[in-house]
């Protein structure tokens, strides 16, 4: 199986270009993206807050494969970065990174991940050591907890105004904020699949939007049920 993963970070290229930029890779590389996962998050949490990330980890099997646009997509945390490469590295999940170019697997040399992970530190220490938001960065927005649903809705093909209605919010400040985070592209990239999730209004949390197998689901209710 092999999965494209993005992560919706203010700090990041948005959805779309992520998004575009794997599209393109994939099909110079002649792989086919079986599933997509989405990760939308207000901030930037710990990996140890992030735990649908780690449960979507988990749950891939041994012989996955992995594509995103750029590393710092799965952790922008030198640390962190070493837990996510054991966990892949050790169940023999190939790991793509569309803007390098780089294939990491579990016979790539550990000198050539040594510079991946020094790279995070410096950029880590980097923004450790600025002043004020640098430029051209976006801040979060109230909308950023609708995020998930604003696509859904339009995945379902309701218009702006529409939305901004259901979701009792001005219609053009919606517009914008669909406008500065690429989401209509995003909705109409043709390869993506999303599921629609349940979500809170004024809840800042991290939803993550995986397709998982349903056979694996039915499988996991019918060993419940046969334990009750």
């Amino acid at each position: 199986m092999t999965y494209a993963y993005l992560r919706q970070m203010p700090d990041n290229a948005n959805l779309s270009d992520q998004q575009r930029n794997i599209l393109s890779f994939s099909l110079t590389h002649g792989m086919e993206i079986d599933k997509e996962v989405i990760e939308y998050s207000t901030k930037n949490h710990p990996i140890e807050e992030r735990k649908q990330f780690e449960e979507f980890l988990q749950s891939m099997s041994d012989g996955d494969t992995l594509v995103v646009d750029t590393l710092s997509v799965l952790s922008d945390r030198a640390e962190e970065m070493i837990k996510v490469f054991n966990c892949m590295l050790s169940r023999d999940i190939e790991l793509y990174v569309a803007s390098q170019h780089l294939h990491i697997t579990k016979s790539t040399p550990i000198v050539k991940i040594f510079p991946l992970l020094n790279d995070l530190r410096e950029a880590q220490k980097a923004r450790s050591n600025q002043i004020g938001r640098p430029k051209g960065s976006r801040s979060s927005s109230k909308f950023d907890v609708y995020q998930a649903q604003i696509i859904s809705l339009l995945r379902e093909g309701m218009n702006v105004s529409a939305i901004a209605r259901e979701l009792g919010v001005s219609r053009s400040s919606l517009k914008d904020y669909i406008e500065s985070r690429g989401i209509r592209e995003l909705v109409e990239g043709s390869w993506m699949e999303i599921n629609s999730p349940e979500q809170v209004p004024g809840v800042d949390n991290t939803v993550l939007i995986c397709p998982f197998e349903q056979e694996k689901e039915a499988e996991e209710k019918q060993q419940t049920e046969r334990i009750s």
